[in-house]
């Protein structure tokens, strides 16, 4: 600090002691607008070199006034300064004597970007001083507590350090794995993020089983249960998944997402009673939201209730606003009932299946897979001799009696 003082006092002197004589006679809140002009007049001329030594008169007179501009145009100095390969070392030692000084200022003056301030005070700690890098860290790290949206570049420099410090007596192995599954997340289509993640465990299961022990050393901590929870959901582990999703809702029983993942776990893992329990209460959350209704559907279709699948479906599409898939759905249900029914009786319902796809088409005409199941179903159905033989004709309606659930009936083409 004292030799950077000095460099600048002296730097300050040379621009001429008649200016020098002038400012001492005025008072400081008349000479620190005319050293803030001359410095921003240096500073947009790119003479940083001259516009260093007035800076530091602004900070030094009035840090809150200027803090808006002072600290930014005063950093862009000191960096381009630093880097300059036309910079004597002794004022490159000066510089990185008073930087943190500089930066402690800014913290100070300038609250509003602390964060902004932090992050680079970390940054010239690493790269220009060799600071401890457990210090480093802690710098880095603060920052990120004052604001998460920082830039990955700063997010991908802690986490190089994590990785370089790791060893079995900390936990920067797990705070690297953390990071980096936290960027690959935010930025899904950079796949650097997911290569580091991957090189820091030998596999996926690995990675779960980090998570979870990481979670164990603090039960009460929300985002550890919810990165256990994820990752276990990431090595398609649904059963793991399960053991933190439990609490999750149990703790925070109004996250629509954890109910979300947790129904589709018990889902995976053939639990369709509690899946059952899980969908409706996401419905209790989220009545208009169509995707609930389908999924609970679905799960009445797994377990046998096809009437009461068939109605979810039903909700499902008047809350899309005729959704075509619900409908695909309950084409389905159709479909499968028939195969307890025999002969003709088979052949009609195949015929209700068949006629439902077709209105999920007309619907939504990007729905191939209905449109694979009308073929498919098209030796299925009654022929013209089915027709014939039973002396029906076409506009005739037939009841079907195989299924009671169904309730409906067909038109004879």
């Amino acid at each position: 600090m004292k030799r950077f003082t000095l460099i600048a006092v002296l730097t300050f002197m040379i621009a001429g002691s008649a200016i020098t004589k002038i400012f001492a006679q005025q008072p400081d809140s008349i000479k620190v607008l005319e050293y803030y002009s001359l410095f921003s007049e240096y500073h947009k001329n790119k003479d940083y070199a001259s516009a260093v030594p007035y800076g530091w008169k602004v900070i030094e007179i009035a840090p809150v006034k200027f803090a808006k501009w002072i600290f930014y145009k005063m950093e862009d100095c000191l960096w381009y300064l630093h880097d300059s390969s036309n910079i004597a070392q002794e004022e490159i030692k000066a510089i990185n004597d008073t930087i943190l000084y500089f930066y402690d200022l800014a913290l100070k003056y300038r609250p509003e970007d602390k964060a902004y301030f932090q992050v680079r005070k970390a940054f010239v700690a690493e790269a220009w001083l060799n600071m401890n890098p457990e210090e480093v860290i802690r710098l880095y790290e603060q920052a990120f507590e004052w604001d998460k949206n920082l830039s990955s570049y700063w997010y991908n420099r802690l986490g190089q350090l994590y990785i370089a410090q790791a060893n079995e007596s900390n936990d920067y192995k797990l705070k690297a794995i953390d990071l980096y599954n936290f960027l690959s997340e935010r930025e899904p289509e950079n796949t650097a993020w997911v290569e580091t993640l991957e090189s820091l465990v030998e596999n996926i299961d690995e990675l779960v089983v980090i998570t979870k022990k990481n979670w164990a050393a603090n039960k009460d901590d929300l985002s550890r249960a919810w990165k256990y929870a994820s990752t276990a959901i990431k090595a398609k582990d649904y059963q793991e998944a399960i053991i933190p999703l439990e609490f999750l809702v149990e703790k925070s029983p109004e996250t629509i997402n954890y109910w979300n993942q947790l129904a589709t776990a018990y889902q995976k893992t053939d639990q369709l009673n509690k899946a059952e329990a899980a969908f409706k209460k996401l419905i209790q959350l989220e009545p208009d939201k169509k995707e609930h209704y389908l999924n609970l559907g679905i799960v009445y279709k797994d377990l046998g209730k096809f009437a009461a699948a068939r109605t979810q479906f039903q909700i499902a599409s008047e809350k899309g606003n005729g959704w075509a898939l619900p409908i695909y759905y309950e084409g389905f249900l159709y479909e499968q009932a028939a195969r307890n029914c025999s002969d003709f009786d088979a052949k009609v319902v195949f015929l209700l299946a068949q006629q439902t796809y077709r209105r999920a088409l007309s619907l939504d005409a990007s729905l191939d897979m209905a449109r694979e199941r009308i073929n498919a179903l098209t030796g299925a159905v009654p022929t013209k001799e089915d027709y014939f033989f039973r002396k029906l004709k076409s506009g005739d309606t037939i009841p079907i009696t195989c299924v009671g659930w169904i309730g409906k009936s067909v038109t004879v083409p």
